[in-house]
């Protein structure tokens, strides 16, 4: 379906947008884009700009009923307007009913447990009250991670809890607990899924989080494990990927425990922060594939052309504000480096800002050069 005269519809215009963006205006498509920031990332580089609350139903119903094609660049939408939009002709990928479930996390957990996906083991609560009285009754012991049900991404709606006060702190919404698991790497793989029934997946790629911020800091491509762990999670992506029917992207998160277990954490529907090395590292990135699945067009190799470390740019502790770049100069001219700045006019502490991925044989050298990037490039704001 390469037709240049259907208007694709992306709701959100993030980063995840402007990058998708970048491959539609390549190839000539019209996008529209509706988000509640009229300085968002994406609000320059599509056809139409249009300024709406993604949870809205009007807002989400009006968008769409002008376009052909929707799809989203985060899970936090209105899906009532999105089955409704469907019911009406719409072509809506991911399919409303998925991200629905994952918009939840206690569904995600459900639905993995129903069809036989690994994971943690978890419980879930209506409120923090229900998780006291578990607590109380000695069925809970700590530590423990809490996860708020909804609205959790880059590490809020996470904490780990280990005593009674922590618990106060917590917010009082619907929530799952999981137990604690002894990680030895954190892993992901992103699969693809076409309208056509066509799918492909990346590699496994290795992701080190910020241990103060819990966000991922460095994603390693390919991952430092055996072959057969890493074809194991692949599998293991596919397989989720197809009992979820999804079309579109994929990205799963898993743990690999210390007894070397691979467990799925969590999912996200779209493009996510663990592929965008794919840009320059692979043959077609995430973002072109996600146009090729959602237009029924053939996938692209997911094939890597070299390795790659990624390191993610983040607003500076104590800074809120215009948001100002300072020595990007130093690192400008690094051989194999590949910066990327997203167009946010703000910056506050921990704010996605931008990403540098860094091409090179040696995966370690390529590590080293981006441990230097981070050192380097700070992102703060003028007071």
């Amino acid at each position: 379906m390469f037709n240049k005269n259907i208007t694709i519809g992306i709701l959100g215009g993030g980063q995840l947008g402007k990058m998708t963006l970048d491959v539609a205006n390549k190839w000539g498509l019209k996008v529209n884009i509706l988000d509640a920031d009229i300085n968002c990332p994406s609000s320059k580089f599509c056809n139409n700009f249009i300024q709406g609350d993604l949870m809205d139903y009007n807002s989400v119903m009006n968008f769409g009923n002008d376009v052909d094609i929707i799809t989203i660049e985060i899970e936090n939408v209105n899906v009532q307007a999105l089955k409704d939009l469907e019911k009406k002709g719409k072509i809506v990928f991911p399919q409303p009913g998925i991200i629905e479930t994952i918009q939840d996390k206690s569904l995600q957990k459900k639905f993995y447990l129903e069809n036989e996906i690994p994971t943690s083991s978890f419980q879930i609560f209506k409120n923090i009250t229900e998780l006291k009285s578990f607590i109380i009754s000695n069925k809970i012991s700590f530590p423990f991670i809490w996860k708020a049900s909804k609205m959790g991404y880059d590490g809020f709606g996470v904490k780990k809890v280990s005593n009674i006060e922590e618990v106060n702190q917590l917010k009082d919404c619907h929530c799952i607990i999981e137990e604690l698991v002894d990680i030895k790497k954190e892993l992901a793989v992103m699969v693809i899924s076409s309208k056509s029934g066509e799918i492909k997946n990346y590699h496994t790629v290795e992701m080190e989080f910020n241990k103060n911020s819990n966000q991922v800091e460095y994603i390693l491509s390919p991952a430092n494990i055996s072959e057969k762990l890493s074809l194991e999670a692949e599998n293991l992506a596919v397989d989720l990927a197809k009992k979820l029917k999804i079309v579109g992207l994929l990205a799963v998160e898993m743990f690999l425990n210390s007894e070397g277990e691979i467990l799925v954490n969590e999912v996200a529907p779209r493009p996510h922060n663990s592929y965008h090395f794919s840009i320059e590292g692979s043959y077609t990135s995430q973002f072109e594939q996600l146009l090729r699945s959602i237009l029924g067009i053939p996938l692209g190799s997911t094939k890597t052309i070299q390795n790659s470390v990624m390191v993610n740019l983040v607003g500076d502790d104590g800074y809120s504000g215009p948001a100002s770049y300072n020595h990007f100069d130093q690192i400008i001219g690094i051989e194999g480096v590949n910066p990327h700045i997203y167009g946010k006019f703000e910056t506050r502490p921990n704010r996605k800002m931008g990403h540098v991925t860094i091409i090179n044989r040696d995966l370690n050298k390529a590590k080293e050069i981006a441990k230097k990037i981070k050192e380097t490039v700070t992102i703060n704001s003028k007071k």
